[in-house]
């Protein structure tokens, strides 16, 4: 009796690997610092919320979502952005920018991340269901918004925000004054650190016909900085006089005032590179702050 001998399907090609390479790339999966400065203020609010190490669910859930979250939030920008990355010299090379990526592509993978991020919330209760939706909406419109006003990085604070209130809802079972009061001060601090970011693209910016608060500032933005980090580690100061932190706290509120003093050292002299590292810098800012208050449960 004569078989069909069996023939295993053939392994993807080269051509696969490159273009999940491609959407990796899409997603800044080999950038992480826009997932540590997501992280960091979701997990303060964690921890606030939770009174020290919360359920471990709960920090799968929004850690997982701050990852998916913020994916998608790349994917949907530069889709928004397809117009104008060609024509700024950081981003040219981005896969929607170069035509590698196509828009119905990049559309796709921002629906896919956004379900999988829904489905993570539909584990939580129903007040952080309904909050997640703001959360949405504020990442879907975020990137338009330099095409209208100067202040996009106000509104992407907002947007890179959002899991504050969202922490304490699926903690708390509410938002207390507390959350809102920690939403405005990483608002504060997103528009300073996305400032260091859109000084990095000022010229090319200009040349395009896009708007940033860079560009609002324009020669006084060391002044407007320094405006916006003062006000962010005083709304901190009052996070933690609200939460009764302790010791622990105050240092590392201490060590984070001296690292943004060294981003100021940085800058000093607005060059590309060097703005560019400011800005990478507000990842220890971010930790040292979730330090403290970590260890103020913790001890």
């Amino acid at each position: 009796m004569a078989y069909e001998r069996y023939e295993p399907a053939a392994a993807p090609g080269p051509g696969w690997r490159d273009r999940l390479g491609l959407y990796w790339k899409l997603v800044r999966g080999d950038r992480p610092i826009g997932v540590l400065l997501l992280l960091w203020p979701t997990w303060w609010a964690l921890w606030l919320a939770a009174g020290g190490v919360p359920d471990p669910w709960t920090l799968f859930v929004f850690t997982g979502g701050v990852w998916l979250t913020r994916s998608a939030g790349c994917v949907i920008n530069d889709y928004a952005d397809r117009w104008l990355d060609p024509r700024v010299e950081r981003t040219r090379d981005r896969p929607l920018a170069t035509g590698a990526v196509s828009g119905r592509e990049a559309l796709a993978v921002f629906a896919v991340l956004m379900l999988v991020a829904f489905a993570l919330v539909l584990t939580l209760n129903r007040l952080t269901i309904l909050l997640s939706f703001g959360g949405l909406f504020l990442a879907a419109t975020y990137p338009y918004l330099k095409r209208y006003t100067y202040l996009p990085q106000v509104y992407l604070g907002m947007a890179f925000g959002w899991g504050i209130p969202m922490a304490f809802a699926a903690v708390q079972g509410e938002v207390p004054a507390l959350a809102w009061l920690l939403y405005c001060a990483n608002i504060l601090w997103s528009t300073a650190y996305d400032t260091w970011y859109a000084m990095v693209d000022r010229e090319d910016d200009i040349r395009a016909g896009s708007k940033s608060t860079a560009i609002l500032f324009g020669d006084l933005d060391l002044v407007a900085q320094g405006i916006l980090y003062v006000l962010m580690l005083l709304a901190l100061v009052l996070v933690g006089r609200q939460a009764g932190l302790g010791v622990a706290y105050w240092v590392a509120m201490g060590v984070a005032t001296v690292l943004v003093v060294q981003e100021f050292v940085m800058a000093r002299h607005r060059e590309r590179a060097a703005c560019f590292r400011a800005f990478l810098h507000n990842n220890w800012v971010g930790a040292a702050i979730f330090a403290g208050i970590a260890l103020h449960y913790a001890l």
